[in-house]
């Protein structure tokens, strides 16, 4: 398709920046004039947009953790404004992040500059006063999950499930056996992985506390390896003082997600996409999350559903164990973890969940459809 139009595409973490990306690489296949900036990361830059910001500059988890870094994530706001106003594009496209992005879109509304909202705002677990909002800034909504169009239909907003990228994306390609050969792990040890998610402030807050756990886990379980790996947009140098503080041996490996995680015999995971991928991949494991006690006791009000684990939400059971603020303890975890490695059943299990979730997450092709609805918006 031949078409010249200029879009903006806004991300604020990890899974934004991932879920963008395979977005372009679509629209890209489908219309190669289009250009695209924004703030992004890796996949959205080798995607082929151009990125103005980093999204690790903006990747912050809690209410206390936003507002010590209000003034810095102002600025980029102002820069992103003056964008629009310069550069006017045909099109923003605003990826989850809904602090920062329902702003911008009460902004370009103004502007007269149409919005897709790709990613739906949790307003099925809090703050359902959002979707007012979203119907008066917002042009459509593209939602991953089946659930959640009566929300907006009701509401009167355009809204497409377009369906979850990572029913398409996530391709298990090798045996444990040949993971862990890859990654030049022990054929004999079992391996855990420790995936303290992508900010800064939820590494900081959940890594000493799982390398405890493996040390633990390392001194009654010889034959254990422990991996680590780099999310995308975080700093290794994020890593190194907490590493500096363990004699434990924990292979930091960059890239290769699928792989690694394939490599894994159980995994303790910060809450958030990554472990839907965990399941996809038919991993054992558990989910992990701790933010400032302010933050957590004001969470704890708002929000209105049971889980906080995508597994556990989109199929409405808890298939996942979910341990969060004071439940998360090294004693914990070693507990846990020694669990999933030990119990016969514990590869079946992972398998049967890694079925249910399929079938939860409804249709496939959501990067494709997601694209499609762009350019349905530019023409």
């Amino acid at each position: 398709m031949s078409l010249q139009a200029n879009i903006i595409v806004i991300t604020g973490e990890a899974s934004g920046d991932a879920h963008a990306g395979r977005m372009i690489v679509e629209l890209k296949q489908i219309a190669p004039d289009v250009t695209v900036k924004g703030i992004g990361g890796e996949n959205m830059r080798s995607a082929g947009a151009e990125i103005i910001v980093d999204f690790s500059e903006l990747a912050v988890m809690g209410l206390v953790e936003v507002l010590k870094r209000y003034r810095y994530i102002k600025k980029i706001f102002n820069q992103i404004v003056a964008l629009l106003k310069v550069d006017r594009p045909d099109l923003l496209v605003l990826v989850d992040y809904p602090g920062f992005n329902l702003k911008l879109a009460k902004v370009a509304k103004k502007l007269g500059i149409p919005v897709l909202y790709y990613i739906s705002p949790k307003v099925w677990a809090w703050r359902k006063g959002r979707v007012q909002t979203i119907r008066k800034v917002v042009d459509h909504i593209a939602v991953l999950f089946p659930f959640e169009v009566p929300i907006y239909e009701k509401a009167g907003v355009p809204v497409t499930c377009v369906g979850h990228p990572l029913v398409d994306a996530v391709q298990k390609t090798l045996t444990i056996e040949q993971a862990k050969t890859k990654f030049d792990l022990d054929p004999e040890h079992r391996v855990i992985g420790l995936f303290p998610g992508s900010r800064r402030s939820e590494v900081e807050a959940l890594l000493p506390i799982m390398i405890e756990a493996a040390e633990q886990i390392h001194h009654h379980h010889y034959d254990v390896s422990i991996v680590l790996p780099l999310a995308s947009g975080l700093d290794v140098e994020v890593l190194k003082p907490i590493l500096k503080k363990t004699k434990l041996p924990i292979k930091v490996v960059v890239g290769d997600f699928y792989e690694l995680t394939s490599a894994c015999d159980a995994i303790v995971a910060a809450s958030g996409t990554v472990t839907l991928e965990i399941a996809l991949l038919g991993v054992p494991h558990l989910i992990v999350y701790r933010v400032a006690p302010m933050t957590y006791r004001i969470l704890k009000q708002l929000v209105k559903i049971p889980y906080v684990g995508l597994c556990n939400i989109v199929t409405k059971k808890s298939l996942i164990l979910e341990l969060l603020q004071d439940d998360v303890t090294a004693e914990r975890l070693d507990k846990e973890l020694s669990r999933l490695l030990t119990q016969v059943n514990s590869k079946a299990a992972a398998e049967d969940i890694r079925q249910q979730v399929l079938t939860a997450l409804g249709p496939a092709g959501g990067a494709q459809n997601a694209a499609k609805q762009v350019l349905t918006m530019l023409t």
